[in-house]
């Protein structure tokens, strides 16, 4: 997102309130609740839940709002290190838990590259936890990287890159591994040319220069439950854009 302050002086949140979803995830917040106005912190009609750094500020963060009460809410996953970024959220619901979760970029120098590969480990772990305890799943968000040549516009370009290192795709693989399933790509398995970020810096967006690095999985029983899911390339205010799913 780059910041909800930015995208709400850009519209962004006016979007959010007309199409007036039953719960809406975003990423890259860059801020603690205590710096947005009421309405945006407490919009009317949702319950609101944040998770930020604890340390750096305008880092990281990301939010959920939602018309229904969670029974319960978790904030992290249980790794302090990984944690102090502020980058999860689990809501419990009856039918099901909704994670929203901003991944690490793996940029930036080996390092930030291993602590990506851990925070990776360290989410399915948490998630398979969950499944093994009885419940359905869905996760979503920017999970940073491209799964396959076809996610991204230029692949063999960026085959040495961040967001497309064999290692951080084989992370996804992993992930399908585990029976949880890519909505967007199960229901449009040949679909090209859909994407969900692109470099502003390029005026990538405009060529449609982009990558698909923006998810929703969900445990098989979910599935079932799915009747659409749709790329909103045409939202803007961000440069990615938003994921709609629908279910029944």
């Amino acid at each position: 997102m780059n910041g909800l302050r930015a995208n709400v002086k850009k519209g962004g949140f006016d979007w959010f309130l007309n199409e007036s979803p039953d719960m809406y995830c975003i990423q890259e917040t860059k801020c603690h609740p205590e710096q947005l106005e009421e309405g945006v912190r407490n919009p009317p009609g949702y319950h609101s839940y944040f998770d930020h750094s604890r340390g750096r500020k305008g880092y990281s963060g990301v939010a959920i709002f939602s018309k229904i009460k969670p029974e319960k809410v978790e904030y992290a996953l249980g790794v302090p290190e990984i944690d102090q970024e502020g980058r999860f959220l689990a809501l419990f619901f009856k039918e099901f838990v909704l994670i929203n979760t901003y991944f690490p970029n793996g940029g930036g120098g080996p390092e930030r590259l291993a602590f990506k590969l851990r925070y990776y480990d360290e989410f399915l772990k948490y998630v398979n936890g969950l499944v093994r305890k009885g419940h359905e799943v869905i996760f979503c968000g920017d999970i940073n990287t491209a799964h396959t040549a076809i996610d991204l516009a230029r692949p063999k370009e960026n085959e040495a890159n961040t967001g497309f290192l064999p290692i951080e795709r084989a992370w996804l693989d992993d992930v399908v591994a585990h029976a949880y399933i890519d909505v967007f790509r199960h229901f449009n398995p040949d679909t090209t040319g859909a994407y969900t970020y692109w470099d502003m810096k390029t005026f990538a967006r405009e060529r449609n220069v982009g990558w698909r690095i923006d998810y929703f999985f969900v445990t098989p029983e979910i599935l079932k439950k799915v009747e659409k899911i749709r790329i909103l390339d045409q939202v803007l205010g961000s440069d990615h854009c938003p994921i709609e799913l629908i279910l029944r």
